[in-house]
């Protein structure tokens, strides 16, 4: 494991927004689950070696200094950039101490992750959610284990996902899907989206969140096309690609319309949330005067 310089870990986040975090923490940097679509992969974050993981030098002492010095308590979210349980997570535990660190100083947390290895930490997860919003989000964009093994090569597979989503809503936690990205021809199909509400309700999820769609930009888009071709060879993907998005940032699907109509029947009739909005309001639901009284 390398280790890398860094002077602060939580951080204001730009958009509180975004699953009601007024912080963020990156705790590693790069990921090796290999996912071709990644947009953490863009020239603009200056991430060379991506899929090689590098954790931050003394983490958790520089965390316990951030969390110490904030004026407001808040939701710290994970897993933006490089997911918090990668494989190493397992053995150096910076992740679950983080978490410990979190709860000791009355923050709530909202970990988005591709790894069913947050079961792991069920115990700390709950100890949070007592007083603070514990948001538990796991990313399935497909049920397909064989279709993600191609896109997600070395991200454990969604029906150790869902597994993950059934244990921690069985735990009394916050939990959902993040359905995003929806790649584009390989992904955007009416049953794709019907199969992943249907096994996210199954599972016991609170919510899915959508992109019927992804991001593509310089350095992820060069990534992405020779991983279309050489995955899924002779279906002249990365030429789809080309002469229908060129250089956008933003990949809409071309049936993202029929796709919100399919996505929103199915949440409605499964119950499950889909607005930020109202997502956000019912994870802090029953923690409003323990979140005031911290002022």
């Amino acid at each position: 494991m390398e280790y890398i310089p860094a002077k602060s870990i939580v951080n204001r986040t730009k958009n509180s927004s975004w699953f009601g975090t007024e912080y963020n923490m990156n705790i590693y940097r790069g990921c090796c689950h290999g996912c071709i679509y990644c947009d953490s992969r863009s020239d603009c974050y200056h991430n060379e070696d991506f899929d090689r993981v590098k954790a931050k030098a003394d983490a958790l002492r520089i965390i316990r200094d951030d969390l110490a010095s904030k004026v407001k308590i808040g939701v710290v979210g994970t897993g933006a950039m490089s997911d918090p349980y990668n494989p190493f997570e397992e053995e150096l535990l910076l992740t679950r101490r983080a978490l410990t660190l979190l709860e000791a100083y009355g923050f709530g947390v909202a970990i988005a992750t591709k790894s069913d290895l947050i079961t792991r930490d069920i115990d700390v997860l709950t100890s949070i959610h007592r007083t603070m919003p514990a948001i538990c989000k796991i990313t399935v964009t497909t049920c397909d284990d064989e279709l993600a093994a191609k896109v997600e090569p070395r991200a454990p597979s969604p029906s150790r996902r869902l597994s993950a989503v059934e244990r921690l809503s069985a735990a009394g936690l916050f939990t959902g899907i993040l359905m995003m990205p929806i790649l584009p021809f390989l992904e955007d199909s009416p049953e794709n989206i019907q199969t992943v509400v249907d096994r996210a309700a199954d599972a016991g999820a609170r919510f899915v969140y959508p992109a019927l769609g992804m991001t593509c930009r310089a350095g992820q888009r060069e990534y992405f096309y020779q991983k279309l071709e050489a995955q899924f060879p002779g279906r002249g993907l990365a030429d789809r690609y080309q002469r229908r998005y060129g250089p956008r940032y933003k990949c809409a699907s071309p049936k993202a319309r029929k796709l919100w109509e399919v996505f929103r029947e199915a949440c409605n009739r499964r119950g499950l949330l889909y607005t930020m909005g109202s997502i956000v309001a019912a994870s802090r639901r029953g923690h409003e005067t323990d979140q005031l009284s911290l002022f």
